[in-house]
């Protein structure tokens, strides 16, 4: 990696607004299950940029998701809410990539777009506060 390490904290942050307003595009064209992918990367890329700036390793997306458990949801500093909509996101994720016959749709991914985006900026505050663990 060439930067410094706001330099990546930066990147992750602006990548994870990308994915979301690509998922909120893929909405709009009733791209349920992709809508759904972006979602998921987008508070991927939000909890990677928290961790780093932590100094927290995590090399897989399952290693994130337990690292954003341990350090963050465990000792109430991000609401158990949030836990579970990261983990639902990571699953459904999962199951769309890698499962037959799933087929998300309106009623399970439109009220997502708020929830993540909430989300996300609770996790951007955290992020852009320096809170550390």
């Amino acid at each position: 990696m060439s930067g410094t390490k706001q330099d990546y904290i930066d990147y992750r942050i602006l990548k994870s607004i990308e994915l979301f307003e690509d998922a909120k595009l893929l909405a709009l064209n009733q791209r349920w299950n992709s809508s759904v992918n972006r979602l998921y990367y987008s508070s991927f890329q939000i909890i990677s940029a928290l961790l780093y700036k932590n100094n927290i390793k995590a090399d897989t997306h399952n290693g994130i998701k337990t690292q954003f458990n341990l350090h963050y949801i465990k000792p109430g500093i991000v609401s158990i809410e949030y836990g579970k909509l990261y983990s639902n996101l990571f699953a459904w994720r999962q199951e769309s990539d890698y499962s037959d016959f799933i087929d998300f749709d309106e009623e399970t991914v439109a009220p997502l777009i708020n929830q993540v985006l909430e989300m996300n900026n609770f996790l951007l505050d955290l992020t852009k506060r320096g809170t550390t663990i």
